[in-house]
């Protein structure tokens, strides 16, 4: 047996991923093609690999399917429920930085907060007859953040890619997306809301707190704990 690491398969994600162990003395790798998804440890025995897509992350992790695993502290707190039951914050590794944020059309000159927001959605809801619609595939984020800001009157509307597009098409009225520098909303002629912040994210690496372990599985990630200079 041995400890598993789950970490993004492809793209910026995986090769920081690599170079961030990498600097530790744990070298990361595909051991095969590209478009394989197994992967070699070196510099430290006990540890395997394993490619995954950065959203299967966080589900692995809460069934102990993998020991630790790196991504991105939105889609944890987004997948699963009451998450730092179910995982441990053990690093930020800072990269993979972007926003949740929420944002509207720059034509709602007189709404700039969470308030104003609040009061158009009741306008909205009075005059159309029905919720303001709001685009975004982080719905647990989205309501939670809205519930603690008293805001009602919205419905949330599933939104897997093009999210920002979704006002000027008609189909939302408003958006919550990830965003690093928001370039993609303003050229979609959308603003954020000033106290529309709704998270910070940045790759994380995180623990399994229910990963079953052997005695020799514990040294191993104490090793590797201890190599990355994680306490």
């Amino acid at each position: 047996m041995s400890i598993r690491l789950g970490v993004p398969s492809k793209g910026r994600l995986m090769e920081k991923t690599f170079e961030w162990f990498g600097a530790r003395g744990v070298g990361l790798g595909r051991s095969g093609s590209d478009r394989e998804y197994a992967g070699e440890v070196t510099g430290i025995d006990g540890v395997e690999l394993i490619l995954l897509s950065a959203g299967e992350i966080p589900r692995e992790l809460a069934a102990g399917h993998i020991h630790l695993g790196v991504t991105g502290t939105d889609l944890v707190r987004e997948k699963l429920s009451v998450w730092s039951e179910r995982v441990e914050v053990m690093a930020e590794l800072g990269f993979g930085h972007a926003d949740l944020v929420l944002a509207v059309p720059n034509a709602w000159v007189d709404v700039g907060t969470l308030d104003d927001l609040d009061a158009v959605a009741a306008a909205f809801r009075a005059r159309h007859g029905m919720r303001l619609r709001i685009a975004t595939k982080y719905h647990r984020l989205v309501r939670e953040f809205l519930r603690e800001a008293g805001v009602a009157d919205y419905v949330l509307i599933d939104s897997q890619g093009a999210t920002e597009g979704t006002v000027k098409n008609e189909t939302a009225e408003a958006v919550a997306d990830i965003t690093s520098s928001g370039d993609t909303l303003r050229a979609n002629h959308l603003k954020l809301l000033d106290d529309g912040l709704i998270l910070r994210s940045q790759a994380t690496l995180f623990r399994a707190r229910q990963a079953d372990m052997t005695d020799a599985e514990r040294a191993v990630m104490s090793a590797l704990l201890e190599r990355l200079r994680v306490d």
